[in-house]
């Protein structure tokens, strides 16, 4: 799933496709899970969601709850051991950064992982998807919705573009909502993308979706 352009899932079967080829030719296949990592589809990560092994995994964001900036990356042993069988004088992976596995970063990931694990939190996303979903098409037929879509706890909303000011239905909307409903959005273009806590409850889901209703009709 696309989540910075609009909510885009991949189309069915589109995935494992993609893993087929990349085994053919020897390439390696990596997913991006930034945005799609720790819960947001109802699984640790998207790659569970769609039956696909990637060879890597990169991540950020959820392993701190967005606490303090650390990100990683996760690789198929095949790849790490790769690195490993390297020459005994030579450094593993001669790679790194000055703020690398910064212990404040690591204790804030190790602390947001156990209360992940402790209230089981992929699951409950998993649990409140059809909510979610309902909620979310609640608004079909509303005046200049032309999409919805949902994957997981996400939500893309596609809205008419306005005559030579593509996007600007979409700021416009991102604005009214921040100012006047205290409600934070994010306009991808003339899409409006939604992203709730793991712990929303289902009171604050329909919450959502009535102010986005509020929204999308005052802004003509």
């Amino acid at each position: 799933m696309a989540g910075s352009t609009g909510v885009l899932p991949a189309p069915k079967g589109y995935l494992k496709r993609l893993r087929e080829i990349c085994d053919k030719y020897g390439i390696l296949l990596i997913f991006d899970e930034v945005i799609t990592g720790f819960g947001r589809l109802g699984h640790a990560f998207a790659a569970e969601r769609y039956g696909v092994v990637p060879d890597l995994v990169t991540f950020a964001k959820g392993v701190t709850a967005g606490a303090v900036p650390m990100g990683g990356v996760v690789a198929r042993k095949g790849i790490y051991d790769a690195f490993m069988k390297g020459p005994e004088h030579v450094i593993e992976l001669f790679h790194g950064y000055t703020y690398s596995a910064h212990p404040l970063a690591v204790a804030a990931s190790l602390a947001t992982l156990d209360l992940y694990k402790q209230e089981d939190l992929f699951n409950r996303a998993k649990k409140l998807e059809p909510l979610w979903y309902d909620a979310a098409m609640s608004l079909k037929g509303t005046p200049d919705v032309l999409d919805i879509r949902c994957v997981g706890l996400t939500c893309g909303i596609d809205l008419a573009p306005r005559k030579d000011a593509p996007g600007k239905r979409g700021y416009e909307s991102l604005e009214y909502a921040f100012h006047d409903l205290g409600m934070m959005l994010r306009a991808a273009g003339d899409t409006l993308c939604v992203s709730p806590p793991l712990i929303v409850s289902e009171a604050q889901i329909g919450e959502i979706f009535e102010k986005l209703g509020k929204v999308i009709k005052a802004i003509q």
